[in-house]
C-alpha cells in the first residue's frame, strides 16, 4: 500500500470515528462504516483490523466505556472481516449489501449480549429485548448506510482524482 492510500485510510477512519464526538441520535455511528471500509482498503489484514478498533479505543476514551462494550468490538471485528470481501468487489451493491449485512449482525450481536446482561433468560425476555431494541435498529441502519457510503464514495472520488491514491490491480 502506497504511503499516500494508507494515511488517507487512516485519516478517514479516524475522522470518522472522532464523528462520534458530535450530537447525533442514538444509533446513528460510523462504526460498521469504518469496519468495513477498513477492511476494504487496508492491504494487510492487520491494520485492517487495529485501526478500526484504535479509532474506537480513541473515541470510547472520550466518551466512556461499558460493561458491554466487548461485543461491540467484537461486532466491529467481524464487520472489518467481511469488508476484506469488499476489495475485489467495490461495487454500489456489494457494499450497500455488506452494510445492510454488517447492522443486522451488530443488532443480534449486541441485542443478545443486552438480553443476557439485562433480561429475565427467558423466551419472553429474548423477544422483549429484542422488540425493544427495534426503534433503535432504523438508526443503526441509517448510521451505518451513510457512513459507509461516504467513506467509500470519497475514497472512491479520491482514487479518481490521485492517482497515488489508487491501489494496483489485486492478483
Amino acid at each position: 500500500m502506497s504511503r499516500p492510500r494508507f494515511f488517507t485510510v487512516l485519516t478517514m477512519i479516524f475522522i470518522a470515528a472522532l464523528s462520534r464526538l458530535l450530537p447525533h441520535p442514538w444509533n446513528v455511528s460510523p462504526v460498521a462504516g469504518m469496519a468495513l471500509f477498513s477492511g476494504a482498503h487496508f492491504s494487510r489484514k492487520g491494520l485492517a483490523f487495529v485501526v478500526p478498533l484504535a479509532a474506537m479505543l480513541v473515541s470510547d476514551a472520550l466518551i466512556g466505556f461499558y460493561p458491554e462494550i466487548w461485543v461491540v468490538y467484537g461486532s466491529l471485528c467481524l464487520i472489518v472481516l467481511m469488508g476484506t470481501f469488499l476489495r475485489s468487489h467495490k461495487g454500489v451493491a456489494p457494499v450497500g449489501v455488506a452494510a445492510l449485512a454488517g447492522s443486522v449482525l451488530f443488532f443480534i450481536l449486541t441485542n443478545f449480549v443486552m438480553w443476557i446482561y439485562h433480561y429475565p433468560h427467558t423466551g419472553a425476555g429474548l423477544t422483549a429485548c429484542y422488540v425493544a431494541a427495534l426503534p433503535f435498529f432504523q438508526n443503526t441502519l441509517l448510521g451505518d448506510l451513510f457512513y459507509t457510503g461516504v467513506l467509500f464514495g470519497v475514497m472512491a472520488v479520491a482514487e479518481r482524482k490521485s492517482p497515488a491514491l489508487r491501489e494496483a490491480a489485486l492478483a
